[in-house]
């Protein structure tokens, strides 16, 4: 029967059927109209510590259209944290101004400053954060994408939420950083399988990164999951005319829309494994939206609407 539960819902396209797999979609996206998706769970507990060492800045990295950036802005407005943003890329200017993802967190109240790309690729290393809170002052120091074993525990609780509503064979999530995936090896214990769904181009790299997370967070690694990386489309943040054509007809057809980064290419990679027999007959898997929505205003502002 089909859900009624807010936040999951049936995904009936006729390759499930004939391949006898149930594919449902988990609305993460819904959790919350300020702060949706994964990277409230990734904050949660990163923001607790914040909180008991008495932080009241937070100060983090991203690129210029980064969900990350966008959600500590949030994050920060809500909660009554001051926020810096160290963005990679050039100074604004008049003809090249603030994009919307930084637009928003500049209204937010982030403060932000830009580092050029060789001053970006430092951006983990401890002298380089030292520096910066030298000059930038106190600060509770969140890495890219909000990825580290803090952020683990607070996607594994999704695990927990979606085995309340239904029982499934495995769960299905975009990676950037790993850090969302590797949240939900905890939270499954071995139990179901994962399968994470690589966003950039050449992220084989990703399952020592997924590894080194779990290892960090409670000492051991996870055999359950498996990493698919051919559904990149070109890179990170790269898109193809079937990538588009893919979303108008998601949209059109489950009355959802999925971010041009993330979810789209999830959602792409999930219905071509269960074509190619990925998941033996009888399966349910429930694929994550993880929000990431904010960045449809930066990319028609460079490619123009959806349509």
């Amino acid at each position: 029967m089909p859900f009624s539960h807010p936040f999951l819902q049936e995904v009936a396209e006729p390759i499930t059927a004939a391949r006898g797999v149930r594919l449902l979609l988990w609305r993460d996206d819904l959790a919350s109209p300020d702060l949706p998706g994964n990277k409230a769970r990734k904050l949660k507990y990163n923001l607790q510590l914040a909180r008991e060492q008495g932080h009241h800045t937070l100060l983090t990295f991203g690129g210029a259209y980064s969900n990350h950036i966008a959600a500590i802005a949030a994050a920060g407005r809500l909660l009554s944290f001051k926020t810096i943003g160290l963005i990679r890329g050039d100074v604004p200017t008049a003809d090249a101004p603030l994009n919307p993802t930084l637009t928003q967190a500049t209204a937010h109240g982030m403060v932000l400053h830009y580092l050029d790309r060789t001053a970006y690729r430092r951006r983990n290393d401890p002298d380089f954060i030292a520096e910066a809170l030298t000059r930038f002052g106190p600060a509770y120091v969140l890495p890219e994408g909000g990825t580290n074993a803090l952020a683990l525990p607070g996607c594994a609780e999704l695990v927990a939420e979606i085995r309340a509503k239904v029982a499934f064979d495995a769960l299905a999530v975009a990676v950037g950083t790993g850090g969302t995936l590797a949240g939900l090896l905890l939270g499954l214990a071995e139990q179901e399988q994962a399968v994470g769904v690589a966003a950039l181009k050449n992220g084989d790299f990703l399952r020592q990164e997924v590894d080194v997370l779990t290892k960090q967070a409670v000492g051991q690694t996870f055999n359950n999951y498996s990493l698919q990386t051919e559904y990149h489309f070109g890179g990170y943040a790269k898109h193809s005319a079937d990538l588009m054509a893919f979303i108008r007809q998601f949209q059109a057809e489950q009355g959802v829309l999925l971010d041009p980064i993330y979810t789209s290419k999830l959602l792409f990679g999930v219905l071509d494994l269960i074509a190619k027999g990925y998941f033996r007959r009888g399966s349910t898997v429930v694929a994550i939206h993880t929000g990431g929505l904010q960045a449809w205003a930066g990319w028609e502002a460079r490619f123009g609407p959806l349509g």
